[in-house]
Formats: structure tokens, C-alpha cells, sequence
């Protein structure tokens, strides 16, 4: 069953068709999130945007654009949470180290052999970051990503050049090799 049918039923109240939404873009959103932010705050996040989703489900006009849709929700609150915490980091300076935070890796990612990947991800400027993530890691085309962060589309393909100069530069210092 595709997303349009899927939103459609669910727009109509169909409590099954919202839970197979659910169920097929829980992950990739949650994903999406915890590329940009860490575990702690990603689950608080994905949580949001699925309750924005629930409330704003019914005034989607176009239900085959759902997954567009959807990460710019996921985009406005991983913004909206990054720029609520660095306005208290900038009002406190008790919390200094907030924002030093937002790159740590997991214990449990360590292990994982993608670890070092996420590593420089992190230590990526965002708006490199999230065009990384939207188009290699979400496999989002150039136009939905240009739609989700809402930029033209050369814009898109500048900021995808700039990231992989950024990242093939981090891994090199790291001791990869291209």
C-alpha cells in the first residue's frame, strides 16, 4: 500500500492506516534525528514530530508528498530543539558545555563499525550534516531535500559538494584514505 493511500485513509480516520505510517517511517525519522542530534535527545524529538504529524495529518493537502512532509517536520524539530539550547546556553553560561555535548557518540555506536563515520558527521556544520543525511543516508533526492529544507535546489547540490570536501577532509585527518 503506498503513503498517498495510507494518508488519505488516515486523514479519513482509518486508526490502522495511521499505524502502518507509523510503523513504516518510525525508523527512518528516528534515524534522520539521531544523524543530527544524540540519542537522548533523538527519542525526545522523534517523539515530537510524530505528535506534529497526528495533529497536522488532516490539513495535508497533497498525500503523495507525505515523505517530504514529514522530514521537514523532523528538519523544524531538530531546529526548533538546537536553537532553544544554544539561546539557554548563550542566556547561561553554567551550561557552557551543552553544546559540546551534541557531537558525543554512544557507547554502544563505538562498536559499531560505522562509528567513525558518525563521528565526523558530528563534527560536521549542521546544515552540511543534514544535507548528508537527508540525501545519502535517507536517499532523498536532490528536489525533496531542496522542499524539506526549503532552499533551492543548486543550493542543495552546493551544500552536497561542500560536505563531501568536508568529510573526505575529516577523514583524512582521522587516517582514512579515499
Amino acid at each position: 500500500m503506498t503513503d498517498e493511500l495510507l494518508v488519505t485513509r488516515a486523514q479519513l480516520g482509518e486508526r490502522a492506516a495511521l499505524a502502518q505510517l507509523v510503523a513504516r517511517w518510525r525508523m527512518p525519522v528516528w534515524t534522520y534525528v539521531r544523524r543530527m542530534l544524540d540519542a537522548e535527545r533523538a527519542d525526545d524529538v522523534a517523539q515530537e514530530v510524530w505528535l506534529a504529524v497526528v495533529r497536522g495529518l488532516p490539513r495535508l493537502r497533497e498525500p503523495g508528498r507525505f515523505a517530504p512532509w514529514l522530514f521537514t517536520i523532523a528538519r523544524r524539530s531538530v531546529t526548533d530543539r538546537l536553537r532553544g539550547e544554544y539561546a539557554l546556553v548563550e542566556e547561561t553560561s553554567a551550561f557552557g558545555d551543552l553544546v559540546g555535548e551534541a557531537g558525543a557518540e554512544d557507547p554502544a555506536e563505538a562498536l559499531v563499525d560505522r562509528a567513525a563515520l558518525v563521528s565526523v558527521l558530528a563534527d560536521l556544520p549542521l546544515l552540511e550534516r543534514e544535507i548528508l543525511v537527508l540525501f545519502y543516508l535517507e536517499d532523498l533526492p536532490v528536489e525533496e531535500c531542496a522542499d524539506i529544507c526549503q532552499i533551492p535546489a543548486g543550493t542543495v547540490k552546493s551544500r552536497l559538494s561542500r560536505a563531501r570536501r568536508l568529510l573526505r577532509g575529516h577523514l583524512k585527518e582521522k587516517g582514512y584514505r579515499p
